[in-house]
């Protein structure tokens, strides 16, 4: 199998992993907390209680620090995570969940039925798009009569770009380590191959 072809099957594989797993997770929650969130009974991230899996995102708070309702507004200590498929990923207070307001380019803080967002992920989150947003972002909250300078948004935005690099460093690690792998194993592939040729034209 030439290595070209190699390298694209386990690129498809890779990204068909990925998003599935996207898929697998609840609302408002960031991959990394899957394994957080897979069992029955689940601890609050600050000690203070636990919780029924079933009272995951049921819109009502028991967790201090917002850990049962990622994918809702309930808790004022919450952070939701915007998954942004195809663009930026990054955290949102949980004040700007159901807020009629679309914050992640993927639609997902809008998540309550009473509004909808169309996904402009493939926009790719551009220089340009960003500032279009940020500025948009601010008149909506003045258009709800909530007050927000635009320096709280640039804090919390390179805040979130940060743990979005984070993530991105991560696929780039996995993807360089496939290709090493793949290299590695066509290279002796092809060692192999070579004595047998060699024996068979003696």
């Amino acid at each position: 199998m030439e290595p070209s072809l190699l390298l694209s099957l386990c690129f498809i594989i890779l990204s068909f992993q990925f998003s599935h797993s996207f898929h697998d997770l609840p609302t408002g929650i960031h991959p990394r907390d899957k394994n957080y969130y897979a069992s029955k009974v689940i601890k609050c991230k600050d000690g203070s209680s636990s919780f029924a899996i079933s009272r995951l995102n049921d819109n009502f708070c028991d967790c201090p620090d917002g850990t049962d309702e990622p994918g809702t507004g309930a808790c004022p200590m919450g952070r939701f995570y915007c998954r942004n498929i195809g663009s930026k990923p990054r955290f949102l207070f949980s004040s700007r969940v159901n807020d009629h307001i679309c914050d992640c380019c993927d639609g997902s803080d809008e998540n309550d039925e009473t509004f909808s967002c169309p996904n402009t992920c493939v926009k790719g989150g551009d220089s340009s798009n960003q500032t279009t947003s940020q500025g948009s972002r601010i008149d909506q909250l003045h258009k709800f009569g909530r007050k927000a300078t635009k320096h709280e948004i640039d804090k919390e935005d390179s805040e979130q770009n940060y743990t979005a690099l984070q993530v991105l460093m991560v696929l780039q690690a996995i993807l360089l380590l496939s290709v090493v792998g793949i290299t590695l194993f066509c290279r002796r592939t092809r060692s192999r191959k070579r004595p047998l040729l060699l024996y068979r034209k003696h």
